[in-house]
């Protein structure tokens, strides 16, 4: 017990002291001992890292997931380490409420048949965007999680000894220095300035070693740089995935409901009972440099998109995939991210698709799923 209070005292002296100096340097009655400017720079960048990486990581969070009251129910589910349940997507439960509704109204009428096709299709884009939320969560939010309770908090710590170490260099020179001034008063014992040099010779060494491993703690900064630039890019890559799959969906959605109307209106063409909502949403794509991208525009002028090369009507032409896509029946082919295949259109074909070829195999491709070379 004895050894116990006195340690605690040696404790509250050392925390007492080191408060003092630190107050008489704020204050500038006291030196302080400046650290190198390349350390300077590694802490500037390390705290740099640490806050944008603290907004994007909330920010990514309200874009995944706009209720709060989920976020919160995630984050306490993090928190206890258990596995978060199942959530229902909206699209998912708006398409459950349009089939119910579906059920109700008669799945015979037209309003009924209707709402069942949408309520598919919105069910449909529900589950791409669980496949989103999974995706980022796994590949984005999670290293950068990890990077602020693990690397981060590490790195707090050893710059927190530093910073005590280079307290305690402080007093010792303090110390030292009022050593040397009672000497030559003749006040002081040399024995006194020894044993002052001694403690400055090695609260200098701890301060030393202390400042080399926070230096390596913080130049791995960059490292960490590397790995979320990695995550930037899967992360941008699933979001690409899920647009593309939302846009094909709408467009299976569109043919579907003007298929209803042109059997619903007789001879009357199909635009003047079903207007063309989605389509008009994705007048325009991405495009890089030497290549066009297909959009999925009809071949009305717009003033919101640019014109695009047309693809010759007996013209083939080579184009990359860009991503992964499955056919939905026999006369369409699947397709593989970045492989090279050859495209031509035929007459009286929907613009959104196209003719594919790859070796012996044949069948219909979306626009939106390719990069047309020149």
């Amino acid at each position: 017990m004895d050894f116990n209070v006195k340690k605690l005292a040696s404790g509250a002296g050392v925390f007492f002291t080191r408060a003092v100096q630190f107050t008489e340097e704020k204050l500038g009655q006291a030196e302080k001992t400046e650290l190198d400017p390349h350390l300077e720079n590694l802490i500037s960048r390390a705290d740099s890292t640490k806050n944008w990486t603290e907004k994007m990581l909330r920010q990514t969070e309200v874009l995944l997931q706009p209720n709060p009251s989920a976020r919160i129910e995630e984050f306490i589910y993090d928190k206890l380490d258990k596995k978060l349940p199942s959530r229902t997507t909206n699209p998912e439960l708006l398409g459950q409420y349009m089939l119910e509704a579906a059920n109700e109204f008669g799945p015979g009428t037209p309003y009924g048949s209707t709402l069942i096709t949408v309520g598919e299709y919105q069910k449909r884009l529900g589950g791409a965007e669980r496949e989103l939320l999974q995706t980022s969560a796994a590949t984005f939010l999670t290293p950068l999680r990890n990077f602020l309770e693990g690397d981060w908090r590490t790195i707090s710590k050893e710059r927190r000894l530093m910073e005590n170490r280079r307290l305690d260099l402080d007093i010792c020179k303090a110390r030292l220095k009022k050593a040397k001034q009672a000497e030559a008063k003749a006040a002081l014992l040399s024995e006194e300035v020894d044993k002052a040099e001694h403690e400055l010779r090695v609260a200098q060494t701890e301060f030393d070693r202390q400042a080399e491993v926070t230096r390596l703690l913080l130049e791995g900064i960059s490292s960490t740089h590397l790995n979320h630039l990695r995550c930037l890019q899967d992360f941008a890559e699933a979001q690409a995935t899920y647009y593309a799959q939302c846009h094909h969906y709408m467009q299976d959605l569109q043919r579907e409901l003007n298929k209803c109307a042109n059997a619903a209106s007789g001879p009357h063409p199909p635009a003047a009972v079903c207007p063309d909502p989605v389509s008009k949403a994705f007048l325009s794509g991405p495009t890089s440099p030497g290549a066009t991208v297909l959009s999925s525009s009809s071949q009305r002028p717009s003033t919101l998109a640019m014109e695009q090369p047309q693809l010759p009507v007996t013209g083939t032409r080579k184009a990359k995939v860009l991503y992964d896509y499955d056919a939905h029946d026999s006369s369409e082919l699947s397709l593989l991210a970045d492989e090279l295949i050859t495209v031509y259109t035929v007459p009286g074909m929907d613009p959104d698709w196209l003719i594919g070829e790859r070796g012996n195999q044949k069948g219909k491709v979306p626009v939106t799923y390719l990069e047309l070379l020149s």
